[in-house]
Order: C-alpha cells, then structure tokens, then sequence
C-alpha cells in the first residue's frame, strides 16, 4: 500500500458509476479515506458491491492482499448528501459528461468543502478553465482523467486550467503517483491527448461502418489484427458508451470548429435509439446473449 500524500487525507468522489466506484477503490487501496456521493442510496450500494468484486479479484489474482483489501474496503463511506464533503482534502467530480450538470455540482461543493481543499474533474473532454469558473478558487482547480477501467490502467491525465497555480499541480501529481499510476500532462483544449485521438478514430471506425466498408466484425478485426489494437474500435466504443462517445465529438466539434470532427450520424441514429453499449445491453454488439453478436 502507497502513503497518501501530506495534505490529502480524506478524497472526496462525486458519481458512483462506472468511473467513480473505480476512483473511489484506487484511492482507498492507497490508504486514503473516501467519501463517495450519488443521487440514491441504491446507487451508493451498487457501487460498493462493485468495489468488493472487484478488490476481490484483486486479492485472486494476488495483486491485494486479503487484509489490505477489508482496510481499503473500510476506507469507504457512501453519502446521498453533499454535505458529507466538508471533511474532504481533495474532491474529485465524477459524473456524466454534460457541461452544466458537472457545472452545477461544483456550484454545491463550494459550499460545502473546505476552504484549502483542491477540486478536480475526471471529465474526458471539457474544458478545465470554463469549469473552474464557476468555483471561489480555480487556482486550485484542474482535470484528473482517470482511463477506464480505473483499477486496471496506468494513466491518469493531468490538465492544468489557465488559472491553475503550481502548488496545486505539484500535489496532483504527487496524489497520481501515490497511486501507483502514471500521469501525463494535457494542455486544456478539447478532449486534451488521449480522447483527442482515441474517439475520432472510433468515429472514423463508425463511418467505415456507415458507407459499407467492412461489417462490425471485419472492421473490429480488421484493427486488432492490423493494427494490433487489444479490442476492436467499435467494440471499444461499446465499452466506453456511445454517448460518452458522441459527447467527445460535439465537444471537439463545437471546440475546434473543423468539418473532420463532424459525429456520424449512425453514430448519433444508436445513442437516440437508447443503443449505447455494453451498459444498455446493445449498441454495435447485442450483449443480451451468451455471446455478443453485431447488431449490423
């Protein structure tokens, strides 16, 4: 187990989904005490048994001691009220990609944490300088990207807004590495190093669907035999969700002004079909079998 860095003893976590619950279990795997929020307490249960499968895979595969993962497990407190953050050294907003929910949420923090305490956001796209203008301290504000599934992937993302002081980076990166993961710096432009790349490559994958290239399975095979990628783009997308995945394009879209950035429109046709992935049992896969099978 890592030693918390001084300063950061108790990390606050916004979002219990997919992206938060792994947040919250890094942390507390590296001694910190976590404080995770959601909107219902059914929400807050679902993300602690993931936790505890997950951590219990973890001691399986002898990544974790047995007692190391009980004391992370313990680390852990699930709130459905923002006012459990008052204790918090650091709070990190794990919620969907939308500008004005993320917006609103820091809105409530600042008044509840503590005055020294960092705010950061685990968004994928959105631009560090307009978030933090909506809190009392964007010098202490910045973007920790976590790639998914957080428990598993080394890199963290580490983007500094314009009002982002020194301090508050040199903490950051010491916290990333206190956790066992490698952090890569991002200026803050839209969908910063890795989704910059990552997603229009998917969408790309989707047009070559879209104009009858390949099949979902030529296409997905096409890249990991190819070009030698773990899981195939459009699988990927599946894995990510295809609306996090349309949210990346408009941001870049919207962001960077370009007609290559353009979202495909069967892209958009799923996510309006409620098609979104793996979370919804269908989106480029249907996974309601035993298998998955291409939905076209």
């Amino acid at each position: 187990m890592s030693t918390p860095v001084e300063g950061i003893e108790t990390v606050g976590v916004v979002g219990a989904g997919q992206m938060g619950n792994g947040i919250a279990h890094v942390f507390a795997v590296a001694g910190y005490d976590v404080v995770i929020s959601d909107l219902d307490q059914a929400r807050i249960d679902a993300a602690m048994e993931v936790i505890e499968g997950n951590l219990a895979r973890q001691v399986n595969r002898d990544l974790l001691s047995a007692e190391d993962s009980a004391a992370a497990m313990g680390r852990i407190t699930g709130i459905t009220d923002m006012g459990g953050f008052d204790k918090c050294d650091l709070v990190i907003e794990a919620a969907a990609e939308i500008e004005q929910l993320k917006k609103d949420i820091f809105k409530k923090l600042v008044e509840v944490v503590p005055e020294h305490a960092i705010l950061a956001s685990n968004t994928s796209s959105i631009s560090i300088t307009r978030l933090a203008t909506v809190t009392d301290r964007p010098e202490r504000f910045m973007g920790i990207h976590f790639m998914n599934p957080v428990p598993v992937m080394k890199l963290v993302e580490l983007i500094r807004g314009i009002a982002t002081d020194e301090p508050t980076y040199d903490t950051m990166r010491k916290v990333v590495a206190s956790l066992g993961k490698d952090a890569a710096s991002a200026e803050d432009f839209p969908a910063f190093i890795v989704n910059r790349v990552l997603v229009p490559m998917i969408n790309e994958a989707v047009y070559t669907l879209y104009e009858g290239v390949g099949t979902v399975e030529s296409i997905d095979k096409a890249l990991k035999l190819g070009a030698n990628h773990p899981m195939g783009p459009l699988e990927l997308a599946d894995f990510i969700g295809l609306d996090t995945c349309l949210a990346i394009m408009n941001v870049l879209h919207d962001g960077l002004a370009d007609t290559k950035y353009r979202p495909c429109p069967l892209l958009v046709k799923y996510v309006e079909a409620g098609w979104l992935g793996r979370k919804t049992d269908r989106g480029f896969y249907d996974y309601r079998g035993d298998a998955p099978v291409p939905t076209r």
